[in-house]
């Protein structure tokens, strides 16, 4: 399980993300819903040790990330496509990663197959295109055969195949018992992906709810989407916290 609690991230005067709690229990395709700047990669990033909160604490599993003893096998993650030398193979760059984290060496193939580039593992991964290297970092993530993972923007540079696979791949893993995070600001991917939705505007958030109960006034999750964060900037615009 992902939790947070009461996270705080400034940048200078700019308030990226605040007071943000949740959590995120395993069986099922958590939605991390929102506009492009409403703080979802850094809330990502603090969950992950990359960023430190200004205040407030994430942990995976009771403890925050940078105590976990093999955290490649404990928790796998997508948050930026091109995190590997360009002059390394994608099956060189695997075999390092499963070394230095104590992963069974079968597993790169294993991953390279789950992810469609076992035909291209031998080449260089710097000549990939966007598409090829989310699937590489999708293999990363899933190397160490993780029970928590995060994906952020996952569908970025894939073509409507590689979308379709992804969501299949992202349910698959959930149903299997994992926790699973996924970030974005695509309401339809969002709507055929996730079981449950955590919204977020402006770095608070707006909703811990499914994509059912969402919608069950009857408007569609667009429209309710969109009157969340509407109504959130016009309360800040306010000068209301």
């Amino acid at each position: 399980m992902i939790e947070a609690k009461g996270l705080t991230k400034r940048y200078g005067e700019t308030v990226a993300v605040e007071d943000l709690s949740f959590r995120v229990r395993p069986g099922s395709v958590t939605g991390f819903l929102g506009p492009n700047g409403s703080g979802k990669s850094t809330t990502m990033r603090m969950i992950m040790g990359l960023d430190r909160p200004d205040a407030g604490r994430a942990t995976i599993g009771g403890r925050p990330y940078t105590e976990l003893a093999w955290p490649l096998r404990e928790v796998g993650a997508l948050l930026e496509a091109r995190t590997f030398h360009p002059g390394r193979s994608a099956r060189g760059h695997l075999a390092a990663l499963a070394a230095g984290g104590g992963i069974d060496p079968a597993r790169v193939d294993t991953v390279l197959e789950t992810v469609g580039l076992a035909s291209v593992a031998h080449k260089r991964a710097g000549s990939f295109s966007l598409g090829m290297a989310q699937r590489l970092g999708i293999a990363t993530a899933l190397l160490g055969d993780p029970a928590v993972l995060l994906f952020d923007e996952p569908v970025n540079g894939l073509d409507p195949e590689g979308v379709r696979w992804i969501r299949e791949l992202l349910r698959s893993l959930a149903a299997e018992g994992r926790t699973v995070l996924l970030s974005s600001h695509l309401i339809s991917e969002m709507a055929l992906t996730a079981d449950r939705l955590l919204v977020i505007g402006q770095g608070r958030l707006l909703a811990d709810t499914s994509v059912a109960e969402l919608t069950a006034s009857g408007r569609s999750l667009e429209e309710s989407f969109f009157a969340l964060t509407q109504g959130a900037a016009m309360y800040r615009a306010g000068g209301v916290r």
